[in-house]
Order: C-alpha cells, then sequence, then structure tokens
C-alpha cells in the first residue's frame, strides 16, 4: 500500500471512530477498507442528524455489503446512480433456484464471487439470500442515492418483475427468528447456570434478567444499554415485604417509536438486583454497561457486539443441556409475550413494557399460546 493510500486509511480509521458508538466494532478496520470517504461522510452526518443507532447500523451494514459484492462482481466500487443492469445483476447473484443450479453451476451467483464475500465473512450461508434482505439491501442502495440528489433505475419496471419472477422461482418457508420462545420455566434453567460469582456468570445473568423483564429486549438495545440510560425509581411497596427496587430504563428512539419519542421501560425487583450486581463487579462507572469479559477476567470499556448477545444466549442454552438450534435473543423478546399470555395478562399491558406498535403482531404470540392450550386443542384429554 503506498503511502498516500496509508494516510487515506488512516483517516477513514479516525472518522469511523467518531460514530463508533453506533457501527460493527468488530468490522472498523473492514469497513474502512471498503468504504469511500464520501460514504463515511454520509454516515457521520446521519449520525449527527440524530438518526437511531439500530438503523444507521443496519445501513452500514448494507453498505459494506453492497460495495464488497460490487468490488467482487465488477472490480469496481459501486457507482452513483447505480445503471439498472448492475441492479438487475444484484438480483440474479441473491435470488436463484437451487434446484436449477445443481444441473446448472453457473446459475446464480458464480462461484469466484461467492468464495471471495465468504472469505471476507459477508455470506455465512449457502443458498439463495432471503427475499426480504434482497428487498432490504436495495432498499438502502435507493435510499443512498437518493441522499446524493441522484436518481436511480430502483422503480423501473423490469427490476420489479425481475424481483418477482425470481421469488417465485425461489419459494421459502417462513422461519421464526428463534424457533422455541425463551418462557419463564426455560429462562430459569438459563439463570441456573450462572451460579457462580465469576463475572461472565454475573454478566450473562444480569443480561438474561434485563432483557426479559425489561419486555424482551431487541439484542442491539442491550449490547447498546449505557448508565445514563437508568434512572433509579421510587421502591415498590409490597404489603408484608420488604420493598422491591425498582429502575427506568429510558430507551430513547427505538426501531419503532417516532422521532422525538422516547421509550421507557421499567425494571422492578430481581432484575434490578442482578443489573446492580454486574455493575458493582465490574466496576462500571458510566459508559457501556454490557462489556466483554476476557480469560484473565478483566473487563473490556467498550460493548458487546449485538451478536455476542446472541452467542451468551445460545452458550447458556447449551449449559443448561437444551438444544442451542432451537433458540436465540429473540427468543427473549418472543419469550416476553408468550410469557405474558401464559400468566393471563392482558395484552395492552404486556405491549406497554415490549413497546410492540402492531397489535397484530404482538397477538400473534398470544394466539398460539391460547391455541396450545385451550379447549378446541385438548378435545382428546
Amino acid at each position: 500500500m503506498s503511502g498516500t493510500s496509508q494516510r487515506t486509511l488512516s483517516h477513514r480509521l479516525d472518522q469511523l471512530d467518531t460514530i463508533a458508538a453506533v457501527l460493527p466494532i468488530e468490522r472498523r478496520d473492514e469497513l474502512a477498507e471498503l468504504l469511500t470517504d464520501q460514504d463515511v461522510e454520509t454516515l457521520r452526518h446521519l449520525v449527527n442528524e440524530g438518526m437511531g443507532a439500530n438503523t444507521l447500523r443496519a445501513l452500514a451494514s448494507d453498505l459494506a455489503y453492497l460495495q464488497a459484492w460490487s468490488l467482487a462482481a465488477t472490480g469496481r466500487s459501486l457507482p452513483w446512480p447505480a445503471p439498472e443492469a448492475l441492479l438487475l445483476k444484484f438480483v440474479a447473484h441473491h435470488l436463484w433456484d437451487a434446484e436449477k443450479r445443481l444441473a446448472d453451476p453457473e446459475h446464480g451467483m458464480p462461484a469466484t464471487i461467492e468464495d471471495k464475500l465468504r472469505h471476507q465473512g459477508f455470506l455465512r450461508k449457502t443458498g439463495p439470500h432471503a427475499p426480504d434482505t434482497v428487498r432490504r439491501r436495495l432498499a438502502t442502495w435507493s435510499t443512498l442515492t437518493k441522499w446524493r440528489g441522484l436518481d436511480g433505475s430502483f422503480a423501473s419496471p423490469a427490476l420489479r418483475s425481475a424481483i418477482r419472477l425470481a421469488v417465485r422461482a425461489t419459494p421459502r418457508p417462513r422461519t421464526r427468528k428463534s424457533v422455541k420462545a425463551v418462557t419463564g420455566d426455560i429462562l430459569s434453567k438459563l439463570i441456573g447456570t450462572c451460579r457462580t460469582d465469576n463475572l461472565r456468570d454475573v454478566r450473562d445473568k444480569a443480561i438474561l434478567m434485563v432483557a426479559f423483564a425489561s419486555g424482551g429486549r431487541r439484542r442491539s438495545e442491550i449490547a447498546g444499554l449505557r448508565t445514563e440510560q437508568l434512572q433509579v425509581e421510587e421502591p415498590i411497596q409490597i404489603d408484608g415485604a420488604p420493598p422491591l427496587l425498582s429502575l427506568s430504563i429510558h430507551l430513547g428512539r427505538t426501531k419503532t417509536s417516532g422521532a422525538e419519542n422516547d421509550e421507557v421501560v421499567y425494571l422492578t425487583g430481581r432484575p434490578v438486583e442482578a443489573l446492580s450486581a454486574w455493575i458493582e463487579a465490574a466496576r462500571i462507572e458510566k459508559g457501556s454497561i454490557f462489556r466483554a469479559v476476557d480469560r484473565w477476567g478483566n473487563v473490556s470499556r467498550r460493548p458487546l457486539d449485538p451478536k455476542a448477545i446472541n452467542d451468551i444466549v445460545k452458550h447458556r442454552v447449551e449449559l443448561a443441556g437444551l438444544d442451542p438450534a432451537e433458540f436465540s435473543a429473540h427468543g427473549l423478546r418472543s419469550g416476553y409475550l408468550t410469557e405474558a399470555a401464559n400468566r393471563g395478562i392482558p395484552l395492552p399491558e404486556a405491549m406497554e413494557q415490549s413497546r410492540h406498535r402492531s397489535v397484530q403482531q404482538a397477538s400473534q404470540y398470544y394466539n398460539h399460546a391460547q391455541r396450545r392450550s385451550g379447549r378446541a386443542a385438548r378435545l382428546i384429554d
């Protein structure tokens, strides 16, 4: 690498560091190499304009993938605006017929391009992409094109037709993000694996209890939780029992909230105790709450990556003697509503804590729980 290229890369790394809190930490160096200076400046502008951290993180991830694919497929960075032919190539590389590929190896994404993306860590699974993923990345591409004051071919009849026909040719059954919900009984088993004073046990217990009790928070919300989001509330008075500790979590703008809304959820009792135990044990005074712990027990200054939350859930599932393939971090979110349904808590009350905006989406968990235990499912009982 020439001196000029090295200086450019170093400058780009410095610029990315200014928005490190909302970017995938493990891809920092890779992003610096893939993204152009204009890409990085766009991301910094969005941070300064107050775009939600989760939205920006997803946008940066999509942009990095698009740049990596363009370099692998054409040898050049993304052109702005992208010609229609390149958009059609993107669809052809990502939505294809798995059965036809068995007879025709050239069908779909070429093996050389697939190998490059897999080597870079952008491809993990085999087979065609999910249609929703392809649509989302095209939407990101379209949005970034508009922000540059340019017109693209994203609404062209040819592109729409190509996507529609490709989706028909690659039927995929809808699958849940977590096959099984982490309901109260499962949660107890996972917490039971965090039985020592080891820092990782203390941290993981707090993660599990906080994520579940705060309404089934998304893994990105738990990974990004900071001390300044916590506010101690008045203890909850219980007749004939000691008062329960209480605190509120200010989520700020979330995936489903409006631009000006500060979402607030509450923790009471044991989850507060678990969170306090971790903060005290890790000696966290400010900043990120949930952090990595190395093999020597040193606590990192950086927050956990959202993927690490998923890894922690699967690790605890395995320690509990369950199948990690059947559970993920999203199981905590679906599990909260499922458990609320099992306990007869009214849906509106549960949604106040889960912060679901769609009654239709939230009620799915209630409907499944009620149908499974209802009389119609127990005619031979």
